[in-house]
């Protein structure tokens, strides 16, 4: 048993249980934010013993090894950094943890309540089966378990179309991190459009940073119908494949990634196109995944995996390398970009 090859069969056997059940630390992180634990250290100002988080989510004394497993195995993700208060385990938040503050900016709870929607979970159960299939491949794992296309389907439940908005401008918050160093990047700029921009969040991010900056937001017009307007944030109805209005810049955040090859390339065209009159300072503002396998950490780059598989499953789009933006923006009639990298995303400026 302990040869070379027992030892490779039990390495194997770890390695497998561990992806195997990826899934009991997503559940643990959705019982953690329904009993909202960051909330109660948040509001508890130090960190809390198990007692203490016993008594403030009022579980039962008898219950008390249940929650210290759980809480042993938030902490081992990093959800929650274990310490000591009078001898007893304590526990507080981490930086992970704090995106967790139900009303706290930026706070990523409907990100995560959006992943364990069905509508997310269950083309996943089958998507063996989806890839054995002989139809047409324009036909997404999504449509062949929903019969409905993503957007389609949430054009048609108003409530995973609220949680999904809710994702979104919640995301949207961290561009305030990007802001701030980033600043350079919208200088000199007086109009923007942001296609794909959902209720705007992400415009009125950059309004209040730059008031300056007269911003429209283009999206499906079921998205856009009825939202509120102000002087520097305005809607436009419409599909960004057919026309995008002339601005100085033209910012697509988590949009094109949703996208195939050929549909980047002509929504970067009418981009192109839309950027026109500001001559050589016209931009294309990308915030997207750009996946590095040599460059980035493993966990960056399983994240940034899932990411991908997220698309697959649910759109025609994918998460890219660097080298493929690079294709798709040469074709699309640009000539060169800049990029920087913020976590999962990278912000990459293309000109034309």
């Amino acid at each position: 048993m302990g040869s070379e090859g027992g030892n490779d069969m039990f390495e194997g056997q770890a390695q497998l249980y561990r992806v195997l059940m990826n899934f009991v630390s997503s559940m643990g992180l959705k019982a953690a934010i329904e009993l909202r634990i960051a909330d109660i250290i948040q509001t508890h100002g130090q960190p809390i013993t198990l007692s203490e988080l016993l008594s403030a989510l009022q579980i039962d004394p008898v219950r008390s090894s249940f929650l210290y497993r759980l809480m042993r195995l938030l902490a081992h993700d990093g959800l929650f950094e274990k310490s000591k208060v009078k001898g007893e385990e304590a526990y507080d938040l981490t930086p992970c943890s704090r995106l967790l503050l139900k009303n706290q900016v930026p706070s990523l709870v409907s990100s995560v309540q959006l992943m364990f929607d069905p509508a997310l979970t269950q083309p996943y159960q089958v998507l063996g089966e989806w890839l054995l299939r002989k139809d047409d491949v324009r036909v997404t794992h999504f449509e062949a378990v929903f019969g409905k296309g993503f957007w389609e389907y949430g054009s048609e439940n108003p409530e995973f179309a609220k949680l999904f908005n809710e994702s979104m401008g919640s995301d949207s918050e961290m561009m305030n991190l990007v802001l701030k160093d980033c600043k350079h990047v919208f200088e000199g700029v007086n109009s923007l459009v942001d296609g794909g921009g959902g209720v705007g969040e992400t415009a009125r991010i950059i309004s209040n940073q730059f008031p300056n900056i007269k911003c429209t937001v283009v999206d499906l017009p079921h998205v856009v119908s009825g939202l509120k307007e102000s002087e520097n944030v305005k809607f436009l109805g419409g599909d960004m494949r057919q026309h995008i209005p002339s601005a100085d810049v033209v910012l697509f955040k988590n949009v094109l990634h949703t996208f195939n090859d050929e549909d980047c390339v002509e929504i970067l065209k009418k981009a192109r196109k839309a950027i026109s009159g500001k001559g050589k300072d016209g931009k294309v503002i990308l915030i997207d995944v750009v996946i590095n396998e040599k460059k980035d950490t493993y966990e960056l780059t399983g994240t940034k995996i899932y990411f991908d598989l997220l698309m697959m499953v649910s759109t025609h789009g994918r998460d890219r390398e660097e080298k493929e933006w690079n294709k798709i923006f040469k074709e699309a009639g640009f000539s060169h970009y800049d990029i920087a990298h913020f976590g999962v995303r990278s912000l990459l400026q293309v000109y034309p």
